[in-house]
């Protein structure tokens, strides 16, 4: 397979479909606010724990080549009771939104953009144990609610209204969804797997990213899918998880 090749044909794509006249942005957490929640298993001794993880996230913008980079960091209590479980949380995240979509010139040009959000987030299961090994967590739901701030958040406002210029001026969101997962022991001592799969949507109006008109590209859609991977080793944890964006956080149970 000829590398050389097919790395600058997908960059001169990427370029193409960015070089539009049209600007899309939307909230800094759009389709990237869901972050999966452990919980004990039902044949762990401990049916209640607290969960502390930092993480990093990366994104795409509506622009497509456009970036938005964030430090997360989450804190929740989970608690396992006979076939239902449930958690809740409070988070953070601080980051960038880097712009190469805007050159130099056009206008409302930049370069990099602030933006932080809080939160809350709630989840549940009802699960089936039949080995005494593996939790199968038939049907369950996500919730999260965040608020934004930052320059960001002021720029979206400050450029809807402008030709070729498509904003969600939004700064408080509400997503909800549904999950199915499976975890289960590993051969070691002490250890837990996870796969997770999260179908939801974020709440309200989501009109610019239909493009029903098909005047500008951009591949956020109403629906909102997920994919999270969890592993524990006795009190640590970590978590990959990704959609239209990849987060890896990292974490202690207590």
């Amino acid at each position: 397979m000829n590398i050389k090749f097919y790395l600058p044909a997908a960059a001169l794509l990427l370029g193409l479909l960015s070089s539009c006249s049209e600007h899309v942005y939307g909230p800094a957490l759009h389709k990237s606010d869901i972050s999966y929640m452990p919980k004990p298993m039902s044949m762990d001794s401990a049916k209640s724990a607290t969960y502390v993880s930092a993480g990093l996230a990366l994104d795409f913008g509506n622009n497509l080549s456009d970036q938005l980079t964030s430090g997360q960091l989450n804190i929740s209590e989970a608690h396992t009771f006979k076939n239902f479980n449930l958690a809740y949380g409070a988070f953070t995240s601080l980051g960038n939104y880097s712009n190469y979509d805007l050159q130099q010139g056009d206008p409302h040009y930049f370069k990099d953009k602030f933006f932080g959000a809080v939160g809350g987030r709630l989840s549940g299961n009802f699960y089936i144990n039949n080995d005494g090994r593996t939790d199968i967590r038939i049907i369950g739901f996500e919730a999260a609610y965040s608020h934004e701030f930052g320059d960001y958040a002021r720029f979206r406002k400050e450029v809807t209204g402008d030709p070729n210029f498509y904003t969600d001026t939004r700064t408080e969101l509400f997503t909800g969804g549904l999950t199915s997962e499976v975890v289960f022991h590993g051969r070691k001592p002490n250890t837990q797997m996870g796969f997770r799969l999260f179908v939801g949507e974020t709440f309200g109006n989501d009109n610019i990213y239909n493009n029903n008109k098909n005047d500008y590209v951009t591949y956020k859609t109403p629906t909102y899918v997920a994919f999270s991977y969890f592993i524990q080793l006795k009190q640590y944890f970590a978590i990959v998880e990704g959609g239209t964006y990849v987060q890896f956080r990292v974490g202690v149970k207590f």
